[in-house]
């Protein structure tokens, strides 16, 4: 497992944008597959976007594709998340998480993910 610890949600107006960082404990980052995932109160987490060991593939869940973008820099241990054209919807806690297995065998559920940040708040108003 490695250790994860976000940063960077805060608050912000519909149409703003955030850029989320994840840092990485551990020789092995560039080994993992990474998500972000987000709960809203009330809601279950749910997949946001997830990156492969390279960085070459990257999968988003329908609600955010084109309006934000996950990147990871191997050299650093980060994985980012840019988000753009913000929403209301977006309001949640964003959980960065990793999954030793390539992203192609990755279901993109919670349960595969098996190690988690703490989160970070992200709040869009209105």
């Amino acid at each position: 497992q490695v250790q994860l610890v976000e940063s960077g949600g805060g608050l912000v107006q519909t149409g703003d944008s955030l850029r989320l960082s994840c840092a990485s404990s551990g020789r092995t980052f560039s080994l993992y597959t990474m998500g972000w995932f987000r709960q809203a109160p009330g809601k279950e987490r749910e997949f946001v976007a997830a990156i492969g060991w390279s960085g070459a593939t990257r999968k988003y869940t329908d609600s955010v594709k084109g309006r934000f973008t996950i990147s990871r820099d191997n050299a650093k241990n980060t994985v980012s998340l840019q988000m753009n054209s913000l929403k209301p919807e977006d309001t949640a806690v964003y959980y960065c998480a990793a999954d030793r297995r390539a992203i192609s065998i990755t279901t993109m559920t919670a349960t595969d993910f098996g190690s988690w940040g703490q989160g970070t708040q992200v709040t869009v108003s209105s």
